[in-house]
């Protein structure tokens, strides 16, 4: 009898051998699905990229790069849409480092110096900029824009890096640059959105709109409006144009970054102040400024001189 009960059981296992294994590839098939799927906030970063793919694969600025700008009641804003090739992970580790933002911003020609202040009290740390009106001005003469740094790299596929300062020189104010960044599919790409915005009063401006409609007539920024009387396209001018520029500008020191990350620690530098005079010509009805050796020279002197003292 015994022996006939243990046949019986050793059968049922038997026949039930293949729907367990079943039952465990689909649980598995289930974890990896749930495992995979995006966080809320990448969903959402993600979603405006499917919604920007045709475009960013079209775009006439020779790379996946968007350049979008709008009037804000009293301010101004400009945003930035580009795949990187860079993979996420490499992206996220080197923009969640606050000390990595210094590197970044004093690419840009008119910033002189930069330290990182360290928060206190569980304060957010702060990024100090002295920042130039003219890259030929004396770094003496720059104004001082500092800014909180927050950064948020809870979820595992998304980061986000805000950068607020309450005040600004000249009549501006809330000066904020906002990075977040997603994986795309395939590992080896990242998607980006950059947006820089500031508020300003009525004098600072009409002192900006009396600029560009004198010295920098002539300046033009990324969004095509019509066409030219050359058959070439008409760039659109202005206060949307001046902060597309800028908003590019900055987003270069981001990508001339990441774009250096692969070279030896002891050429990054060099490879940065490279990428980013490159990234520049790249467009250089816009963002022209002066020539590969001025630029070189300036960030030089720039990085020798060391942060401003406390």
């Amino acid at each position: 009898m015994r022996r006939r009960h243990l046949e019986t059981l050793q059968g049922v296992r038997r026949r039930l051998f293949p729907w367990w294994c079943l039952w465990l590839l689909l649980c598995a098939a289930v974890h990896t699905a749930w495992a995979q799927q995006p966080s809320p906030l990448a969903q959402t970063l993600l979603a405006r990229h499917a919604s920007l793919q045709a475009q960013l694969e079209a775009s006439p600025l020779g790379r996946p790069l968007l350049v979008d700008s709008e009037e804000l009641p009293g301010g101004l804003r400009g945003e930035v849409f580009a795949v990187v090739d860079q993979p996420f992970a490499h992206t996220a580790k080197a923009l969640a480092r606050p000390g990595n933002w210094c590197d970044m911003l004093l690419l840009h020609i008119n910033n002189r110096r930069c330290r990182l202040i360290k928060g206190e009290g569980g304060a957010p740390p702060a990024v100090e900029l002295s920042v130039v009106r003219r890259y030929d001005q004396p770094v003496e003469s720059a104004f001082i824009l500092r800014m909180a740094l927050g950064v948020d790299d809870s979820a595992p596929d998304y980061v986000l890096v805000d950068l607020l300062s309450e005040g600004g020189p000249m009549g501006t104010s809330q000066h904020h640059v906002r990075l977040e960044a997603a994986p795309l599919q395939g590992g080896g790409k990242t998607f980006l959105h950059f947006s820089y915005s500031y508020q300003h009063n009525a004098l600072a401006r009409m002192a900006t709109q009396a600029y560009l409609a004198t010295f920098g007539h002539s300046k033009v920024g990324f969004t095509v409006v019509g066409q030219g009387a050359d058959g070439g396209p008409d760039y659109i001018r202005g206060l949307r144009g001046l902060v597309e520029r800028n908003s590019v500008r900055y987003f270069l020191t981001v990508d001339a970054y990441l774009a250096a990350m692969g070279a030896p620690p002891a050429q990054q530098l060099e490879r940065r102040l490279d990428e980013w005079f490159a990234g520049c010509e790249q467009y250089p009805r816009q963002l022209h400024e002066v020539d590969r050796a001025t630029y070189l020279a300036v960030k030089r002197a720039d990085r020798s001189r060391g942060p401003a003292p406390h």
